[in-house]
């Protein structure tokens, strides 16, 4: 009974320390996310869009046809200052002839202060995970990939197109999508954005696996015995952006396959040689000659007769060849099958 209650003891001491640590996490800020700060111009008001135009007239044949200037009074979201939304009040610009000090430039402010301008508006959808995203968190600004007088209103006002975009940053995965081995995004049949979301993660709120079953659907089981690395997470064994090796396969087979599973015992076993039908024997490369029957096989009834070693016309190396090459020479379904392995120790369980 002590040690019984010495162990439950201990479990909530576990429990309360993991509390703890998650408490203090959330107070020191390690929870990661990006803390957005809006800009001011302190003593400034706003003196119309209007205004605005009369000077930078050739900002009003974009802004017209730019989706930002086409926005019905009841579609502001709270931008219903026109140019001043995105460039703060601006009357101490005017005052000042232009004084550029006195005004918003967002491409020339912090991504945090970039980050609360746009947010004014865009913050749900696909928009609502930016301050927990990757992008953010790296200190990429929205003007970084966003042109927002641009009058193109069809791509998302970007600077240039998916994936060339995004190939500007990642070039990694650029090479990749050259290797043997690749989505077609270079083709035209797919980009990027098919599967990221540039302001969060992926295109997904449940698992990876989730993402990549909406395409590769034929894998998705239930299988009665299932693949462990496919069921947990397919990049496991596939590169997403491109690989050498067929299929995306990080790795070749079968040192891929070897990570986790051990060899075949017919990979270690060493073939015997047959020399001459004639005399019906067996040559290894130790040990005196076998003898066999007449199938070339040897003979376990023979006096110093190894019943591991069997003929093989490949030569002594001949098991590995044939079990070494490729994996999925016999093991075609890697990804789940209704039929069993052969029945090995565990009740023919392939896991």
């Amino acid at each position: 009974m002590l040690f019984k209650s010495t162990g439950t003891k201990t479990g909530r001491l576990v429990s309360v320390l993991l509390l703890v640590m998650f408490l203090a996490a959330c107070a020191t800020g390690a929870i990661r996310q990006k803390m957005l700060s809006m800009p001011q111009i302190e003593g400034a008001s706003y003196v119309g869009q209007d205004t605005c135009l009369e000077c930078h007239d050739d900002m009003a044949e974009n802004f017209s046809h730019n989706v930002h200037g086409r926005l019905a009074d009841f579609e502001m979201m709270g931008a219903e200052n026109g140019c001043e939304s995105c460039h703060g009040p601006g009357s101490l610009h005017v005052d000042g002839f232009g004084d550029t000090d006195k005004i918003l430039r967002p491409a020339e402010l912090s991504a945090e202060e970039t980050g609360a301008i746009c947010a004014t508006c865009h913050t749900d959808g696909d928009l609502m995970d930016w301050t927990h995203s990757e992008h953010a968190l790296a200190d990429l600004s929205c003007t970084d990939c966003h042109s927002m007088h641009d009058e193109d209103a069809k791509t998302a006002l970007l600077k240039e197109e998916d994936p060339d975009l995004c190939y500007s940053c990642h070039q990694e995965q650029m090479a990749k999508n050259n290797f043997p081995s690749h989505h077609p995004i270079k083709e035209g049949k797919m980009s990027c954005g098919d599967c990221h979301n540039p302001h969060g993660e992926l295109t997904t709120h449940e698992r990876t696996n989730d993402l990549c079953l909406d395409c590769h659907s034929r894998y998705q089981g239930p299988f009665v015995f299932g693949h462990a690395p496919v069921e947990d997470d397919c990049t496991i064994c596939h590169d997403p952006h491109g690989s050498v090796a067929n299929n995306m396969l990080v790795q070749n087979e079968p040192f891929l396959c070897l990570q986790c599973h051990e060899g075949h015992f017919h990979m270690i076993r060493e073939g015997a040689v047959v020399e001459s039908a004639s005399d019906m024997t067996v040559t290894r490369h130790w040990g005196p000659p076998v003898p066999t029957g007449r199938d070339h096989t040897p003979d376990a009834s023979a006096a110093n007769v190894d019943a591991t070693i069997a003929a093989n016309p490949h030569g002594t190396e001949g098991f590995q060849m044939s079990y070494g090459t490729k994996c999925t020479t016999c093991h075609k379904v890697v990804h789940g099958s209704d039929n069993p392995s052969q029945p090995l120790s565990g009740g023919g369980l392939t896991r």
